[in-house]
């Protein structure tokens, strides 16, 4: 069974995520985490049309004893549009995303991955994203990365999504390692729960991702996005009450955040994204301090975890 760091760094923000990011912001950020301590690495082809596997594996490269997670379903093939991408990423648009989940797709991911990484191999493979094409990723690509796993590719497979309800699918009819689930576990939303569940009664490992839902239980004072829109003033009404409870047991509602997702038994890691030395520097320091167990109960009391 592979090993998992209890924290790990998103690769998504370095791969140009909204705004762009240097090569030299990119590598400082990548060994600012290093440095700090940070073991696991997760990036894709989809974040930065291949950028983020690109400097990553650049920024690793010479470097041994972590992990590193890559996903497959979206191949990118030359594009003649021109432009920028249209998908949140400010890159060029020289290649495009095509869907493809079929056995085939999946290798192609895969190898077309390991070249831009530079690497023989990664520990991990996620199918990314299959919302729109679950029974296809079931009946074939689950199978391509099972077949990888037995020979030794890679070391374990799961899915990765931004909803529960697919990968629960998975985890009832495959043989999955892993689960990455973005946002459905955390302060604000605890909806993911019947996934974690049946994590935890299987045997299946989950890493949260999102857990600061995109912005607003990013900062002490809860303010600006959820789930990458305009947050309702109902949700920043509530951010800032667990805020206020957080801050009577002298914890910031950042460090809740990162620390409430470990607190399910089937929660291995937690996935951090970050675009800056100083973002890691700030997760560093607030991931070193303890969050009083007493806590999660007063959070409770107060109808502010609204778990299934």
């Amino acid at each position: 069974m592979i090993e998992l760091p209890r924290h790990g760094l998103g690769t998504a923000p370095i791969g140009g995520l909204f705004e762009a990011v240097s090569d030299e912001q990119a590598r400082a950020t990548v060994n600012a985490a290093w440095q700090s301590g940070v073991r696991l690495f997760d990036t894709a082809p989809h974040y930065g049309l291949g950028l983020s596997e690109r400097r990553l594996g650049a920024a690793l490269a010479g470097r041994s004893g972590y992990v590193l997670s890559t996903k497959v379903g979206r191949l990118l093939v030359p594009s003649t549009r021109g432009g920028r991408d249209d998908e949140g990423f400010d890159v060029p648009a020289d290649v495009e995303r095509v869907w493809d989940f079929s056995r085939d797709g999946v290798l192609r991911s895969l190898e077309d991955s390991l070249a831009r990484l530079g690497l023989p191999q990664v520990d991990i493979a996620l199918i990314h994203d299959p919302d729109g094409h679950v029974d296809q990723a079931i009946a074939e690509a689950y199978p391509a990365l099972a077949e990888l796993r037995a020979q030794g590719v890679v070391k374990a497979i799961g899915v990765g999504m931004n909803q529960w309800q697919a990968p629960l699918r998975f985890v009832q009819e495959t043989g999955i390692d892993l689960v990455m689930l973005a946002g459905r576990y955390t302060l604000l939303d605890q909806s993911g729960r019947p996934l974690l569940d049946a994590c935890a009664e299987r045997g299946v490992r989950v890493l949260a991702a999102g857990v600061f839902n995109s912005g607003l239980l990013a900062t002490p004072d809860p303010s600006g996005t959820f789930d990458y829109a305009p947050a309702p003033a109902a949700l920043v009404d509530r951010a800032r009450r667990i805020a206020e409870v957080c801050d009577r047991h002298g914890v910031t509602l950042p460090q809740a955040a990162m620390a409430f997702p470990l607190c399910h038994p089937a929660v291995a890691s937690i996935v951090l994204g970050a675009r800056t030395p100083e973002e890691i520097g700030t997760n560093a320091a607030l991931w070193q301090k303890p969050v009083p167990d007493a806590l999660w109960p007063d959070l409770h009391a107060e109808g502010l975890l609204h778990e299934a």
